[in-house]
């Protein structure tokens, strides 16, 4: 298939499946899509959709970016869910390390370029991890930023050149948590703590009241998407 045909069969498979429930979406990605793969930031999106996989097709994998910088709730919310579902993570690492990384760019990257600091600790290392599948599954919905606002439940990702399938886009926030409450979901608990967007510790702050819910990500610039969604 060419990209023109890829294109095209991501646009028909939007529109039917637009109205399909995320379980629906994911058992259609993972039967046409068996090299597949979910990457998971252990925010409430993608623990949810981490619960729905291990009802569906536990042995699919799921990975996550491992930055060096997250939280200690968000590894602690890692470890778990691997314990709750006995899974085991897939690690994906940067090429350098926060030494390497001060020693080659200079101290504190991500104040100075945050952008040059997401495409070394993010950027590359999904792209290296999803050339090795040709399918991902995502937690992108549309009401998380205007960025999102048009992402439809399948697309070809031109990017990284593969399908990339998005189950909850339609779904609010509110819907997340019901089905965090009604499946018990272990969440991260900077949830509870004004942290709707968690990313990495050093660009991520609470959101005060009235405040854009990605507000919190790279406060103080323009920056609104690490840059592993278009």
């Amino acid at each position: 298939m060419n990209l023109l045909e890829k294109e095209e069969l991501a646009r028909m498979k939007a529109e039917e499946l637009e109205h399909a429930s995320p379980e629906d979406i994911i058992r259609y990605a993972i039967e046409t899509f068996p090299n597949i793969t979910f990457a998971c930031s252990f925010g409430a999106e993608d623990v949810v959709l981490v619960d729905m996989l291990q009802k569906i097709s536990p042995s699919t994998d799921i990975f996550y970016l491992d930055t060096d910088f997250h939280f200690k709730e968000t590894y602690e919310t890692r470890d778990k869910m691997q314990e709750n579902y006995n899974l085991e993570f897939v690690r994906v690492s940067p090429k350098i390390t926060p030494e390497e990384q001060a020693a080659q760019h200079g101290e504190e990257l991500w104040k100075s370029d945050p952008n040059g600091c997401c495409n070394i600790r993010k950027v590359e290392p999904l792209t290296r991890i999803l050339s090795q599948y040709d399918a991902w599954i995502t937690g992108i919905r549309r009401d998380q930023a205007p960025t999102r606002a048009n992402s439809k439940k399948v697309e070809y990702d031109s990017k990284f050149g593969l399908m990339k399938f998005n189950p909850i886009a339609h779904w609010t926030t509110e819907d997340v948590w019901q089905y965090i409450r009604d499946n018990n979901v272990v969440y991260n608990p900077l949830h509870d703590q004004n942290y709707p967007s968690i990313g990495c510790e050093h660009c991520t702050r609470q959101v005060m009241p009235g405040e854009d819910p990605r507000a919190g990500r790279w406060s103080g610039n323009d920056k609104t998407e690490c840059g592993l969604h278009k």
